[in-house]
């Protein structure tokens, strides 16, 4: 098979949770509109870029800076990777909220009906969770190219993880005027988990792994949770 074919493949497989939960948002007349998820995933798919900006100018700072080998797997891990994309993201999502609120025909498209009228917190937690399915996308692409040979592993969790941290992101910039120091907090989880999952992938054997895979599952399932809870008690 090309490698188009692949791309094409891996951009589906990868999809899939993303048109899950547009799915399941239609099927239980949740009020996140189709112009909303459609921006939400192309602003996430979008924050992959100012991410890798980020990781290439950190990779080469790194070389005029002495970090010991005991600290390089951390600061890789935990900086170089999970906060850049954390911040890239947090970044976009706030740039996709203010132009959100300040262009009317969005507002109007978006009008939802009497009563299923949500909180600004939930508003902005789902729109995170769909921003980090679509940096997943192009994640899950790019990596799959570059790096067959741990493919399926990413791909199949890649999407979840970067849900949960989206959530969780969206949510820390909802936050942020009323409650900055629980805002904090809750980027500070997104960041946490994003670190712990890829510590357990660098580290070999199996069981790693797993514990990698539940990371992922598990953060996002509590995602999905709190959005059907909302779903039963709209504002």
């Amino acid at each position: 098979m090309s490698g188009v074919g692949v791309l094409v493949i891996l951009l589906l497989i990868s999809s899939i949770p993303a048109i899950a939960v547009f799915i399941w948002f239609r099927l239980a007349h949740y009020p996140f509109s189709l112009p909303r998820f459609s921006f939400a995933l192309l602003t996430g798919a979008a924050s992959f870029f100012p991410a890798l900006f980020l990781q290439n100018f950190l990779a080469a700072g790194s070389k005029m800076v002495h970090i010991t080998d005991k600290w390089r797997l951390i600061v890789e891990i935990f900086i170089r990777i999970a906060l850049t994309e954390e911040l890239s993201r947090f970044i976009m999502l706030i740039i996709l909220f203010l132009v959100i609120r300040r262009l009317s025909i969005i507002k109007q498209i978006e009008e939802p009906a009497p009563g299923t009228v949500i909180s600004d917190l939930s508003m902005a937690s789902t729109t995170g969770l769909v921003a980090g399915f679509g940096f997943a996308i192009i994640e899950s692409a790019v990596f799959g190219v570059s790096n067959p040979h741990n493919i399926l592993l990413r791909i199949f969790t890649s999407a979840p993880l970067h849900g949960a941290c989206g959530f969780r992101v969206g949510s820390a910039i909802a936050m942020s005027r009323k409650s900055p120091i629980q805002a904090f907090f809750r980027f500070f989880s997104a960041v946490a988990i994003h670190g712990a999952y890829n510590f357990m992938l660098e580290i070999p054997g199996l069981f790693p792994s797993i514990f990698a895979v539940l990371i992922a599952l598990f953060a996002l399932t509590s995602c999905i949770l709190t959005i059907h809870t909302d779903m039963k008690n709209p504002t």
